[in-house]
């Protein structure tokens, strides 16, 4: 129990701390500078495709891509859903509920993402456990899954602040988002990993609905407030930090 403890506490450090860093971070921006926000939307969005793309999606479709066929359907059905969601929630509202309602669903969307990214952890952590000098190898996934996290809690706080919601209230909902990698380390800890049915289909719901938050929200919104080349670009570098975080 003492050992699983530690996994929990390191866990929520990695998951909890690294969202909440991404909160605060993006709480330093002024809500009211059109090309800050802006900027912010698209690098955020870059991240995210790149997340997507590179880790989630390839976990979702395993290596020889053998679960594709159940990968696609989860894809489509988290992006409709979340569509749908948005649509119905956004009808007759004021101005900046959509990135509101986007901050809100990518919350939703990392939140289940996190739950597999603590299996990974809380796995790293069991080997170690029979072997203790594999302990190391639970702690830099911790460390590697923490700075990941950074980005991603950019990604919820820059919406939700942008669309009305207080910068200390973001940064909170943005840390929360963190708490499922304490469960996810658990269950990794205890059971193992989860069934590839299970992974696929949580990991391809989560990639569809961050897909259309990314394309339906965050990346029309960036150019409607700054009509420049420069949104374009941060998306781009978005997109190289967030490979660096996956190939870490």
């Amino acid at each position: 129990m003492a050992v699983l403890g530690r996994v929990l506490l390191i866990t929520a450090a990695a998951g909890i701390g690294g969202t909440g860093a991404g909160g605060l971070v993006s709480c330093l921006f002024r809500r009211d500078s059109s090309r800050v926000v802006s900027l912010l939307l698209s690098f955020a969005a870059g991240v995210m495709t790149a997340v997507v793309c590179f880790d989630l999606l390839a976990d979702a479709v395993s290596p020889d891509g053998g679960r594709l066929p159940l990968a696609v359907p989860g894809i489509l059905l988290g992006y409709a859903a979340t569509g749908l969601l948005n649509t119905w929630a956004g009808r007759g509202s004021r101005a900046g509920t959509g990135l509101f309602l986007a901050g809100l669903v990518m919350a939703a969307a990392i939140a289940l993402h996190n739950v597999p990214e603590g299996m990974v952890i809380g796995a790293a952590f069991a080997r170690g456990a029979e072997q203790p000098a594999s302990n190391r190898g639970g702690l830099l996934m911790a460390a590697v899954i923490g700075l990941h996290n950074i980005p991603e809690g950019m990604a919820v706080a820059v919406p939700l602040i942008s669309g009305g919601m207080p910068r200390r209230r973001a940064a909170a909902v943005t840390a929360l988002t963190g708490a499922p990698t304490v469960l996810g380390a658990l269950l990794g800890f205890s059971l193992g990993t989860l069934g590839p049915t299970a992974l696929t289909l949580a990991l391809s719901f989560a990639s569809g609905a961050m897909l259309y938050v990314v394309f339906g929200e965050l990346l029309p919104e960036a150019a409607l407030l700054w009509q420049s080349k420069a949104p374009a670009l941060a998306a781009v570098l978005g997109i190289i930090v967030g490979m660096a975080i996956v190939y870490a």
